[in-house]
């Protein structure tokens, strides 16, 4: 039996609970999942703090690219900061070029600002226009893994990519699979890529929003939350 490590996305305290009670091994805490993820909040990230497992903070300042400015990357040294001293895990990172290539020194000052801490290479890898070069070159900047789904809009669409680029590693970091995984298509990925970590939000939509909320656009038609027998499900599957 393989016991594979499930990292579960989360942006309320809800959803903390229930990725805790479904199995997960790892958070990413965020703010705004629907826009991929920003920097959660001090206040969740102090509730964070005390639950049994690793948890790895978002530092994302904003939405949209991720070509920071140096105001941005200012705020994403506090926001790596507040994360030590509140004692969370790792943090979750990533930085462009304006042409998709990693921009290398505003990670390396990022990096270097997270000495101590766990450390996961984000999505903004997917937009590089050479995966395997950008794989080298986050091996060489020194992350811990890559959160990552091939390239492609979904992990299962960048299932080719994921096993080029964890061979590339060599074990030299983790590739951990994410977008769109679910326990339908768990079992597809594995086939083509021996992958160890995959990362998953295991939510359900929300079907019982008051309807004030909505109409004044305080709520989505579209809102998610964390479901711990989601949870559980895939974490099962990955025992397998």
């Amino acid at each position: 039996m393989t016991d594979r490590i499930l990292e579960v996305c989360v942006d309320t305290a809800d959803g903390l609970a229930a990725a805790i009670a479904g199995g997960a091994d790892r958070i990413e805490l965020c703010a705004a999942l629907s826009l991929g993820g920003l920097t959660p909040t001090t206040g969740l990230m102090k509730q964070a703090a005390s639950v049994p497992i690793p948890v790895y903070a978002m530092i994302r300042p904003r939405s949209g690219n991720f070509v920071f400015s140096e105001d941005d990357v200012e705020t994403m040294r506090g926001d790596i900061d507040t994360a030590r001293e509140i004692g969370l895990a790792g943090v979750v990172l990533g930085a462009s070029n304006a042409d998709d290539t990693l921009d290398a020194s505003v990670l390396s000052d990022l990096l270097a600002r997270s000495e101590g801490l766990g450390t996961t290479l984000h999505r903004a890898i997917d937009l590089t226009p050479d995966m395997e070069e950008a794989v080298d070159r986050a091996i060489a900047l020194g992350f811990d893994r890559i959160l990552t789904s091939g390239g492609a809009l979904t992990a299962e669409a960048g299932c080719q990519m994921l096993r080029k680029m964890h061979n590339r590693a060599a074990g030299q970091l983790s590739i951990m699979v994410g977008s769109g995984v679910t326990t339908q298509n768990v079992q597809t990925i594995l086939e083509v890529a021996p992958l160890h970590e995959f990362h998953a939000s295991c939510s359900s939509v929300v079907t019982d929003l008051p309807s004030k909320a909505m109409q004044f656009g305080f709520a989505s038609e579209n809102s998610k939350i964390t479901s711990s027998e989601n949870v559980a499900a895939l974490k099962k599957l990955l025992r397998t």
